[in-house]
């Protein structure tokens, strides 16, 4: 039923129907373990030859049923719930790539996914080309390799709210034999479906839109079913070979277009073990609820924004998909035809101690290293998340050295431009 709905009855409704007197609303099932009448019931759970539930660590009813409704929203076959964004990245990625592996990744990804590739997988043995997701597409294509095992980008980078080509890098992540994973936190399904363009796993940070309130951190990991690992099976041993954890079982014999997502659960979260806890999947439920309605009115309140900052002469430049003439414009209108996100990036004439000015001066705007929530937010990269970078470094990143990540919120409009307004021209006396 769910995969005819339209996106905001997705978003109210998939993946929970409750029966006569059951709860409306998703219940909590915040209980560490399951009980079974025989020993050899609770046997097969443990060799994967009966689905339920026996410890909440590896599965939990409540975050089923919410991850449920994430895959009907991006449209996959199966999703799992992770304890952050950072652990749905981690868990993406080494579900099909170990030691002596390689990935390809757009090189202006969020800072904490660019460290985790870049630093913490290399540690693990795992190498990582960085590439520049604007570059020729021959450039990108010369950085695969025979151990290449994914491409992995965002629909719209962190901070830099750049779109991504997502079938451009689909075809080139498809013709090397391997899936493009796609961040979609900032997009949201209800703005954009990556699995409509090519690509073959969708990751979220849960803890931004999806969420919508900043009360929950949280992860989502969803696969589309689409990506043939048997056609490719020497590169993904790991899904194509017994499992000698499991009796020598083998996911995509097993499991067919499940096996990612049950070899990631039933692997990755038992040694791993980065879950979500109920309350919190709880909370990202009644989160999601709402998603539909809040993520237009973000979009259409940070276009306003976007044009106020854009016509203000101490602005010295503002990037947001959306605006007109933006150079990712045309891009967003194939991609992101009904509106982008929140989120858009500007700086004021004078560099960073005019950009400290302005920030110190904001009274409705605050400063935190959140984003994409109820609360309109700002972030000087430079300053705080990556204040270690020299501005050469930032560059390399992707990111300006007077650039401020702007994240507007569900207030009115008319005051958070006042406010922007008023704290522009206490800066510059």
């Amino acid at each position: 039923m769910d995969e005819k709905l339209h996106i905001g009855t997705l978003c109210v409704q998939a993946g929970y129907h409750p029966g006569k007197g059951e709860s409306r609303q998703i219940p909590i099932i915040q209980s560490t373990t399951f009980k079974y009448d025989t020993s050899g019931q609770m046997g097969r759970l443990f060799d994967l030859e009966d689905s339920g539930y026996f410890y909440t660590r590896l599965q939990n009813p409540t975050n089923d049923t919410v991850a449920a409704r994430i895959a009907a929203l991006e449209g996959g076959v199966a999703a799992m719930l992770t304890s952050s964004g950072q652990a749905a990245n981690f868990f993406a990625c080494v579900n099909i790539c170990e030691a002596g592996g390689h990935i390809v990744a757009a090189g202006n990804i969020y800072g904490g996914t660019f460290n985790l590739l870049g630093t913490s997988l290399r540690k693990l043995g795992i190498e990582v080309t960085f590439i520049d997701q604007n570059a020729p597409e021959e450039e990108t294509r010369a950085a695969f390799r025979p151990e290449t095992k994914l491409l992995f980008g965002e629909t719209i980078s962190n901070p830099g709210v750049e779109v991504l080509d997502i079938e451009k890098f689909a075809k080139i992540a498809h013709d090397n034999g391997v899936p493009l994973i796609v961040d979609n936190t900032f997009a949201t399904p209800v703005h954009c479906r990556p699995f409509e363009w090519g690509a073959d796993i969708v990751t979220h940070s849960t803890t931004k839109y999806m969420d919508g309130h900043g009360v929950a951190v949280g992860g989502a990991i969803v696969d589309s079913g689409n990506f043939d690992w048997e056609a490719h099976a020497d590169k993904f041993p790991g899904l194509t070979t017994p499992d000698p954890s499991y009796h020598g079982l083998t996911y995509t014999k097993k499991f067919g277009k499940l096996a990612y997502i049950t070899k990631a659960t039933s692997q990755l979260m038992r040694d791993f073990g980065s879950i979500q806890s109920p309350q919190n999947a709880f909370y990202l439920g009644l989160g999601l609820q709402t998603l539909h309605v809040r993520v237009e009115r973000h979009a259409q309140s940070a276009l306003k924004v976007a044009e106020f900052l854009n016509n203000h002469p101490a602005v010295a430049w503002v990037h947001y998909p959306d605006l007109p003439g933006d150079k990712e414009n045309e891009r967003a209108k194939k991609y992101l035809p009904d509106g982008s996100c929140g989120v858009l990036a500007f700086a004021l004439k004078g560099g960073r101690e005019v950009d400290n000015k302005f920030m110190d001066a904001l009274r409705l705007v605050t400063i935190e290293t959140h984003v994409a929530d109820c609360y309109t937010c700002i972030l000087h990269p430079a300053s705080h998340t990556h204040r270690q970078l020299t501005d050469e470094q930032l560059r390399e990143a992707g990111i300006a050295p007077d650039l401020m990540r702007l994240s507007i919120g569900l207030e009115d409009p008319r005051d958070i431009i006042t406010d922007l307004d008023r704290s522009i021209n206490e800066a510059l006396r």
